[in-house]
């Protein structure tokens, strides 16, 4: 970590590389989405959506639909602490930890709607070194807090030196000015502290001191004396320290309205104003979420055991994600996660009435995530906020798999159009690389997306001959574009043809990605082993630039990415 004048920057080997992401297009598998047999209710959401691959590729591949869209991101990474997990490795070497969480915070900021905010669980292990790192994606202004969560209920009482009984929840907002929390509803507990002595017909109220910390020189508009009216006596604020927080002709508003309460007995020295519950507001949102608020990890694993034969191994409370929703969102706003573990977020925003988008790359996206999401739908899923919401059914999602890339290499070594891409796909392929909204015209064929009302992207793998693209200038006519992205063509001058653009595919895009890179997950498995001891007559400077999957890592590529 270092300073730059003002600003902090932190440092780790690998940062200068970034990956050349493939924005990949996602490929539907009705068999695999789910939907409620009707509708419940107007607000049901059938749009959700569940992408099964790699969360580095499925995020870029949602960028050109989404981007500026999402209005909460809740995501729970790999917190690198060097355990393996059941369901997926997570202990990355903390240079391809970092790696790995800048190239995907970088794409979920640009996601994120300008009124959205990001909300990311960590532990202690990289707590401090995420928060440097979201400073610098996010902007460090753009930080609205550090949420601590008492993930335990009871202390670790084997623990070596402390017990570790909270995890950190990193909250930055895309545009801080331009984004405020909603209000948490009342809970029964904080409607207690309500209650109604001299049984005023309003109902049950609080109190709030009557005095101000102005002092008499201060504010002496606010120094006077006031009547008690069950005794006649003439009282002051008590002391020259204090002054009265409202002004005369306030005061006798309040005393008509007799939102001034004297004590039990009518004769204290100084009244307090009332506070009705009727009119009582929203909580404001906290810094520290208590487990019997927000649920903790026991209780997160009693909901797993409830809806899985094989429980998740590091499952969270429905009810901590349901705090962020409902802080962080309103009824139809897009969620995402793009760690989905065992699905919470998107099954947590789905009774919320909140449209969702998570990623999953193991195969607990298909043993745990659509059985626990098909019970949601169907109304069968009775623990975690369920009856919170009051939750009874509906709605759907669709499942999305990550198309293969689109370029491969033939017998030769070189690159071609994949032979799994039909017309349609390589057509969708191309409007994605092209920055082009892909919406292929029943009526005419040269229309397969647009990225105005006036110009198209037309693709083909043919070789076009001039008659061709001479039709093709003739259709689209004046005032209109259209880019033609072909196999070759036989046309000496294309300038002939000024409302065409027309590019050779696959060399148009050939140095864009890195063409063929399907995993940027970096699990345990998928690291640079460390390379054999060298000869004893190496060459000390040498050995220093060796790889090893937990420590130097220079002279390799350092490829992005993670995954649980």
């Amino acid at each position: 970590m270092h300073s730059g004048g003002t600003k902090l920057e932190l440092t780790w080997i690998g940062k200068e590389n970034r990956p050349l992401l493939e924005p990949r297009i996602l490929l539907e598998d009705p068999a695999r989405s789910h939907h409620a047999v009707r509708r419940v209710n107007d607000k049901d959401s059938f749009d959700n959506r569940l992408i099964f691959g790699d969360n580095l590729l499925a995020l870029k591949a949602l960028e050109g639909e989404f981007a500026g869209r999402v209005k909460c991101i809740c995501i729970d990474p790999p917190y690198n602490t060097g355990s393996a997990f059941a369901h997926y490795d997570d202990g990355l070497e903390h240079s391809l930890w970092l790696g790995m969480m800048r190239d995907r915070l970088e794409i979920l900021r640009h996601l994120l709607a300008e009124n959205g905010t990001a909300w990311v669980f960590v532990d202690d292990n990289e707590a401090h070194y995420l928060k440097v790192l979201m400073d610098e994606v996010f902007g460090r202004a753009n930080h609205v807090q550090t949420i601590i969560w008492q993930r335990k209920a009871s202390p670790a009482n084997d623990a070596k030196w402390i017990s570790n009984d909270h995890d950190f929840i990193l909250l930055y907002a895309k545009a801080k000015e331009r984004w405020r929390p909603n209000r948490l509803a009342r809970s029964e507990e904080q409607d207690a502290y309500y209650t109604n002595p001299d049984d005023d017909p309003r109902g049950p109220w609080n109190s709030v001191t009557y005095t101000n910390n102005k002092s008499k020189v201060e504010r002496p508009n606010l120094w006077y004396a006031i009547t008690n009216p069950n005794t006649g006596k003439k009282v002051w604020p008590p002391s020259e320290t204090v002054s009265w927080r409202c002004k005369p002709e306030t005061h006798a508003e309040n005393e008509k309205a007799n939102l001034l309460y004297w004590g039990k007995n009518g004769d204290a020295k100084v009244p307090r104003l009332k506070r009705f519950l009727s009119d009582a507001k929203p909580v404001v949102p906290r810094s520290v979420w208590l487990h019997d608020e927000v649920g903790h990890t026991s209780s997160a694993m009693l909901e797993s055991k409830v809806l899985f034969d094989e429980p998740f191994a590091t499952p969270k409370p429905e009810a901590v994600v349901a705090r962020i929703i409902e802080i962080a969102s309103s009824e139809a706003d897009w969620v995402l996660d793009s760690f989905a573990g065992s699905g919470t977020t998107g099954a947590v925003a789905h009774k919320m009435g909140r449209r969702w988008i998570m990623v999953e790359l193991g195969e607990h996206c298909h043993t745990h995530i659509i059985p626990r999401l098909r019970k949601v739908i169907d109304g069968t899923d009775p623990g975690g906020v369920t009856e919170a919401t009051g939750w009874k059914g509906g709605g759907g999602f669709r499942y999305f798999r990550l198309a293969p890339s689109l370029l491969e290499k033939d017998g030769f070594g070189n690159w071609v159009v994949s032979k799994q891409y039909n017309a349609a796909m390589l057509a969708e392929a191309m409007c994605k690389l092209e920055g082009f909204t892909y919406a292929p015209s029943d009526a005419v064929y040269w229309q397969q997306g647009h990225s105005t009302e006036r110009d198209f992207i037309f693709t083909t793998t043919q070789t076009l001959s001039r008659e061709q693209l001479q039709k093709l200038s003739d259709e689209v006519g004046e005032g209109r574009s259209l880019l033609v992205c072909c196999g070759a063509h036989r046309a000496k001058k294309l300038d002939e043809f000024p409302n065409l653009t027309v590019k050779k595919i696959p060399k148009m895009v050939l140095n864009r990605c890195e063409w063929g890179h399907d995993d940027y997950s970096l699990e345990i498995k998928n690291l640079p082993m460390k390379a054999p001891d060298p000869e004893p007559a190496e060459p000390a400077a040498k050995k220093k630039t060796e790889n090893t999957a937990q420590g130097n890592l220079f002279g390799v590529k350092k490829p992005a990415g993670g995954g649980k």
